[in-house]
């Protein structure tokens, strides 16, 4: 069986990893080739290493609800690497009216589950607070249409709670404007909520009760590795042993042929298979598939992107007035600033900065405005510092700087995604051996990516005699 997987993110390599362990236990023929247009592997899994700092240049973390990033970790031999957040400094702070106001404890996405620190807090006014109560009182909505995030959120708590809360924390989960993202695609788990309790509050209170673990020894709500989530990475390449990978090289062309499919690369080669995983970005899987299927091409090109920046600084301790007491903030699109947060990394996770040191990242460009990521460097650095300056009044000199831009690398799940998915699923299916993997699609996390790959790569080896 020849398969070729095109891209070499987390997605493409764990569909080379289920393979070859599938094909190994099946005793099944494997000829895998993994194709990667970049130098290096991991997609937008960056971590970068330097003097006792580990800085990641895309997620930091991965949910531990979804099991798929766990699973593998354990199934590498890397669990012994996993760590979660540092619960003890567990707080999040929103940036309101150029005042960093504490989110209350017990809120679970944008839904309060504790009364007290609720009602005590400063960020929702009183009015707010009441239209939120509203949530247990007003009746389901019947329509099984998708409709926006934004409209949701207003429908069950009030504008309030989608300008200081949702928008910010939400929209920045997924990079996303909330007035356009699919509620269905985004958050199925609020739509069963609403369904089932009649109440965002009331069901996740039940849901609280349903998952607490009888030992009391539940995972953290986000997990990553001890020396950053390159380590993953590292670990799936080396498991490896069947797969050849083409690094630096990349597929410009695909065609059907009578038996199977053709390839053809950047560098004037070919490669033929009998089953291909298309784990790239929609729009580039559209321009390989342009010529073989004119339509789905179209489909897939209609899935839009934005662009972001993170800027991570390195800081001696005894330079900062700030205590970093958090694991950082979030800024609503109200406030009018140039970034859109900021976490204090070695507070959030042990590991990420030597002794005296703090390591903290900040976030620009966002789904409503992406001019801040497209900034030359060091006018995105300047900008950056000078947001820290005025929120946090930090003015010390950094000890280390590391930019990362992601262009055109965040899909945007608009209302009525599920239906475009649909519809690619028909075209895709008239296609044998054809499949798709990435964060385009079902989920844009590190677990739902690798379980992506892990769905093609089973597909592929139940499709053997």
């Amino acid at each position: 069986m020849r398969v070729v997987i095109v891209g070499g993110g987390i997605s493409g390599l764990a569909a080379a990893y289920y393979l070859e362990h599938g094909a190994r236990d099946s005793g099944i023929p494997l000829e895998c080739t993994l194709i990667e247009g970049d130098s290096t592997l991991g997609g937008k899994i960056v971590t970068y290493r330097k003097d006792g700092f580990v800085v990641e240049g895309g997620p930091d973390s991965f949910l531990t609800q979804k099991p798929w990033a766990v699973d593998l970790c354990r199934q590498l031999g890397i669990e012994d690497r996993l760590i979660g957040t540092n619960e003890a400094s567990r707080k999040v702070y929103i940036l309101w009216k150029g005042k960093l106001r504490e989110l209350p404890d017990g809120v679970l996405l944008i839904v309060p589950t504790r009364l007290t620190p609720f009602a005590l807090s400063t960020l929702i006014s009183p009015l707010g607070k009441l239209r939120m109560g509203l949530d247990l009182i007003i009746p389901p909505r019947r329509d099984p249409s998708d409709e926006s995030v934004a409209n949701f959120v207003r429908r069950r708590l009030g504008s309030e709670a989608l300008d200081k809360i949702a928008e910010p924390l939400m929209g920045g989960i997924h990079t996303s404007d909330p007035e356009r993202q699919s509620l269905l695609a985004s958050f199925p788990r609020f739509v069963d909520l609403e369904r089932k309790y009649g109440s965002l509050m009331k069901g996740m209170i039940a849901g609280r009760r349903a998952h607490r673990p009888s030992n009391g020894k539940a995972l953290p709500a986000f997990m990553t590795l001890r020396g950053g989530l390159g380590e993953m990475v590292s670990a799936v390449v080396a498991r490896l042993q069947r797969t050849r990978v083409l690094l630096g090289r990349s597929a410009v062309r695909m065609d059907r042929e009578e038996k199977g499919y053709r390839l053809d690369l950047d560098d004037g080669a070919h490669l033929e298979a009998d089953a291909v995983v298309l784990a790239t970005p929609a729009r580039a899987s559209a321009r390989l598939l342009a010529r073989m299927d004119g339509e789905l091409a179209d489909r897939l090109n209609s899935i839009r992107y934005v662009s972001t920046a993170t800027v991570s600084f390195g800081y001696r301790t005894e330079t900062l007035s700030h205590p970093l007491k958090g694991f950082g903030f979030v800024i609503p699109g109200k406030e009018g600033r140039r970034i859109t947060g900021c976490t204090w990394t070695s507070t959030k996770f042990d590991d990420r900065a030597p002794g005296g040191m703090a390591l903290l990242r900040c976030f620009l460009g966002s789904a409503t405005n992406q001019l801040p990521a497209l900034l030359p460097e060091q006018e995105m650095i300047d900008t950056a510092r000078e947001e820290l300056r005025s929120i946090m009044g930090i003015d010390a000199e950094p000890i280390l700087t590391y930019v990362h831009r992601w262009r055109d690398s965040h899909p945007q799940y608009d209302v009525g995604h599920l239906d475009l998915l649909a519809e690619i699923d028909g075209r895709r299916a008239a296609h044998p051996g054809l499949y798709l993997a990435g964060s385009s699609y079902r989920g844009v996390g590190i677990p739902d990516c690798i379980h992506s790959g892990q769905l093609a790569a089973e597909a592929i080896l139940r499709q053997q005699p």
